[in-house]
């Protein structure tokens, strides 16, 4: 178990993308949550197995996305801490 903190850069507020990267990570058995930040960035913070957090971090940035993922990704940075307890499900903030 590893928690990621995944913050996406590009147009990525007002387009959907909290919501795509919501479903996707469920189907990853991922908890956690994807907020909008006020310098336009989106916070991705992901808790699981490792692999299904590597898969997500390549769906976030992969360019072009085969996954309809909504918006545009310019980058991401990952920084990576120790699992929380009491997450459960995936929220959109």
């Amino acid at each position: 178990m590893e928690r990621a903190l995944i913050f996406v850069r590009g147009r990525v507020q007002g387009v959907g993308f909290r919501w795509w990267t919501r479903a996707r990570a469920l189907e990853l058995g991922l908890v956690g949550h994807a907020r909008n930040l006020p310098d336009g960035r989106v916070e991705v913070n992901a808790q699981g197995d490792r692999a299904a957090l590597d898969a997500l971090i390549g769906l976030l940035q992969e360019d072009p996305s085969t996954t309809s993922r909504p918006g545009r990704v310019d980058g991401i940075t990952t920084q990576w801490h120790e699992p929380r307890e009491g997450l459960a499900g995936f929220l959109e903030r």
